[in-house]
């Protein structure tokens, strides 16, 4: 007789760690351009613009090459595409070294974006071949909390780092994305020997659990099938997946400007060193990471997605406001915590939520659909914050702006409901 529980709680301490140690070095590498900055911008002679447009371009990459990406894997399997994922990304990030002016920055970055299309969604896809949809939440709440924890090691590590100034002759900055990018080329070799294409490749589950996890969610596909979108053609027509991307876009607006910005912003209301700084910028990160698993246990609890997207949103625009409008640092980074929890709360329930409504070649491309258009924002944020930034010399506005978006998503996921049929 399987246990339920037991089961999922084996495939959690089986799948989630490595996925989790995966997704930290991906959001690392692409966010340590932030750190970077420190001093990249003045080695380099880098505007706010220029910076905040390099940044940004990655999602660019991202956003052309991300469904290709994901049919590709859905088709030919996880274990191999998600290796070559990050072997390419590790290569063309440690290739940041050799940065010689902008146009470089943006074609590295833009190729950065290429590398990694795919990952993502790839691994949203790779938890439903596994996890049933009460557990789904729980399960993509503890895989993205990794986008927190890299904040937590990356920006110690890098602040360490870029206090490798002048060793053998490199920059700090120089250091920095050579070493940063190298985990994620061992991980490749990694993934070939340790992830499995799905229940049915797991060495490590008996013949009774892998028919129990097969047939409980076969199970699931039948039960929804009016309910969900199979195809590609389905996943591309549908207002509902459109909307979700929508919303996805809103939260990523603020996620990335956020983060590719955070060590400049601390700096600019700290006045600290890039080893401090490094450190106060893990402390959002320690925030999001706790809110992110609370709000995903209450809401697979609670078997509730749309209201929890819709409150996340809404605390994370209110933490934005607050932080342009304090200007005591301890207030202001008190309010930054605000705006992470917000932010990175709205990522299991909304995943969890998108995941539901496809299945199939449908959830390949759909989620990957989603994904990339949400992922503009990912674009459009640094991108903005740049250009307000060297318009008025402050992140007062910049956050102001930010905070619209989230406060959209907010507004949005609240009128949103769960469609009759797939036909909408």
């Amino acid at each position: 007789m399987i246990s339920e529980q037991a089961l999922l709680s084996k495939l959690t301490r089986r799948l989630i760690p490595f996925m989790f140690l995966l997704y930290i070095v991906s959001y690392l590498d692409r966010i340590n351009v932030g750190f970077a900055a420190l001093q990249l911008n003045d080695a380099l002679k880098f505007d706010p613009a220029v910076f905040g447009l390099g940044a940004g371009i990655f999602f660019i990459g991202y956003f052309v090459f991300e469904i290709p990406s994901n049919l590709i894997l859905e088709r030919f399997g996880a274990r191999i595409w998600i290796a070559r994922i990050l072997v390419t990304w590790g290569i063309i990030s440690s290739a940041m070294m050799f940065l010689n002016g902008a146009v470089m920055f943006y074609v590295l970055r833009f190729l950065l974006g290429v590398a990694e299309a795919g990952f993502f969604p790839g691994m949203i896809l790779y938890l439903t071949y596994w996890f049933p949809a009460e557990a789904r939440g729980r399960a993509v709440a503890r895989f993205m909390t990794a986008t927190a924890i890299a904040g937590v090691i990356g920006g110690p590590v890098s602040g360490l780092l870029l206090q490798m100034n002048g060793a053998a002759g490199l920059a700090g900055w120089q250091w920095l994305f050579l070493i940063e990018g190298v985990p994620a080329i061992i991980l490749g070799f990694v993934t070939l020997a340790y992830l499995p294409d799905g229940p049915k490749h797991a060495h490590w589950l008996t013949a009774e659990e892998k028919d129990w996890i097969i047939s409980r969610l076969q199970r699931e596909r039948e039960e929804l099938r009016q309910d969900v979108y199979h195809t590609l053609g389905d996943a591309l027509r549908s207002r509902r997946v459109w909307t979700l991307a929508f919303i996805y876009f809103a939260v990523i607006m603020s996620f990335y400007g956020i983060s590719l910005w955070l060590p400049q912003i601390v700096r600019a209301f700290s006045g600290l060193s890039d080893v401090l700084v490094g450190f106060v910028s893990a402390i959002p990160y320690i925030a999001a990471a706790i809110g992110m698993v609370i709000i995903g246990k209450n809401s697979d609890r609670t078997g509730e997605r749309r209201l929890h997207v819709a409150v996340a949103a809404f605390a994370g625009a209110a933490g934005l406001t607050a932080a342009a409008f304090l200007k005591v640092p301890a207030a202001e980074l008190a309010a930054l915590c605000l705006a992470a929890v917000g932010i990175w709360g709205t990522l299991g329930p909304f995943w969890a939520m998108s995941s539901e409504i496809l299945s199939g070649t449908g959830a390949a491309a759909g989620i990957a659909l989603i994904n990339s258009v949400g992922n503009l924002g990912g674009f459009l944020g640094p991108y903005l914050v740049g250009l307000v930034r060297k318009q008025t010399d402050s992140f007062a506005l910049a956050l102001l702006v930010l905070a619209v978006w989230p406060l959209i998503g907010a507004i949005t996921s609240f009128f949103t409901r769960r469609p009759a049929s797939r036909n909408t």
